[in-house]
């Protein structure tokens, strides 16, 4: 997001002055205004896919001011796609797309047709290949992540990691992103190096939401499965992966019940190769008033079966 900054300059007059100051009331008055205004002032600075943070890198303290945004609402349809050059065919009214790889162009031609753009990015992970990589931190990163290579579990507990991921959503902003999806916010119950336990993910995930709010950018809470109950009240709408194929769609009734939208992708191929697996998969998914897709592991729309025709 970008601000304009104004710097408010002043100085106290004398008689001789254009614009005496006459008395001391008036002179508290004038001095009060011109410090209110003088705090007004922030900036954020952009450079291609590569953003600094607003917060002055404390990583933590956050506002419960949110600007206007978009709220999903249960009708709502979409399309999932972080490979690749991205299909923009599909009658849905939500897509997701890459942050980074995403053009602008893309993102603005999805709107201009009337769809609203959620874009992903991992909030709980290193990803070597991404244009701020450089800045995270030795102490940042912990164990690998399991047939992910590149990618290395994340201390959310960290300053540094917070900053940059402030900076990321900024990067949202400033590329016209209606939503966000932050990735691997379930660190605690994975391998990841560090003493993260369900208290310092709750507090990640809250900050994730709030900065995100404070943006007008509407979030999702990607999986972190134990964790909905507590969440459901921060996050905007739910995105799951395997929920049928795990048995774990239960959990997420109480983001339906809250008029909030489940977007579910199944990845085992019995769903594409087996016509009457997935019509028995999509009839559960409609009972439950899901909106899920039949998608490739590596979401390059390879294939896409949804649910939702």
């Amino acid at each position: 997001m970008v601000l304009l900054s104004d710097q408010v300059h002043f100085r106290l007059m004398s008689q001789k002055d254009f614009f005496p100051v006459r008395n001391f009331s008036f002179l508290v008055l004038f001095l009060c205004i011109a410090i209110f205004l003088t705090g007004c002032g922030g900036s954020v600075s952009a450079s291609g896919n590569s953003l600094t943070g607003s917060n002055g890198g404390n990583g933590g303290t956050t506002s419960s001011v949110s600007a206007p945004r978009w709220h999903p609402v249960l009708s709502d349809t979409w399309q999932w796609q972080l490979r690749g050059t991205v299909n923009t065919g599909y009658a849905v009214s939500v897509y997701d797309v890459d942050l980074f790889d995403t053009p602008m162009a893309t993102i603005q031609s999805l709107q201009a047709a009337g769809k609203k753009v959620v874009c992903y990015f991992s909030a709980g992970s290193s990803e070597n290949w991404r244009s701020d990589f450089s800045q995270f931190q030795a102490a940042d990163m912990g164990n690998n992540l399991t047939g992910w290579a590149g990618e290395r579990w994340l201390d959310t507990r960290s300053s540094n990691v917070r900053q940059m991921m402030q900076a990321r959503l900024d990067l949202a902003v400033a590329k016209g992103c209606n939503g966000v999806e932050p990735d691997n916010v379930d660190g605690y119950v994975n391998r990841s190096g560090f003493p993260l336990t369900a208290a310092t993910q709750l507090d990640y995930n809250r900050f994730l939401a709030n900065e995100s709010h404070q943006r007008g950018l509407a979030i999702a809470l990607k999986n972190d499965i134990n964790q909905l109950s507590d969440l459901v009240g921060d996050f905007d709408f739910a995105l799951n992966e395997q929920c049928h194929e795990f048995n774990e769609c239960d959990n997420y009734q109480i983001f339906i019940n809250n008029n909030k939208p489940v977007f579910n992708a199944e990845y085992a191929s019995v769903y594409s190769s087996d016509p009457i697996m997935r019509q028995t998969l999509c009839a559960d998914a409609a009972a439950r008033r899901f909106h899920t897709l039949v998608l490739p592991l590596m979401l390059d729309d390879k294939y896409r079966y949804s649910c939702d025709l």
